[in-house]
């Protein structure tokens, strides 16, 4: 599989975030995490240079909803945290 083509352009954020929006977010930087290969982290999907576009995106829609980096990796191990 060839690494998609990532420009520097991030993908464009909802006007409000919802809490559907947090769950596609969830899953974007679930899907789309590190991995460590021989030339540097990659992102696990689509092997681009990592963090990836999807990843920037779900994690700039989790910052904006107000969750914490502990938040975050609490819901991506399965936890529960209560969403505004």
């Amino acid at each position: 599989m060839d690494p998609v083509d990532d420009s520097t352009e991030d993908l464009p954020l909802p006007p409000y975030v919802t809490k559907e929006d947090v769950v596609f977010a969830l899953r974007a930087v679930t899907v789309h995490a590190a991995d460590l290969t021989p030339d540097g982290e990659r992102c696990r999907k689509d092997e681009a240079p990592h963090p990836c576009r999807l990843y920037r995106w779900g994690r700039r829609v989790l910052e904006r909803r107000g969750l914490t980096d502990a938040q975050v990796q609490t819901l991506i191990a399965g936890g529960t945290v209560a969403l505004r």
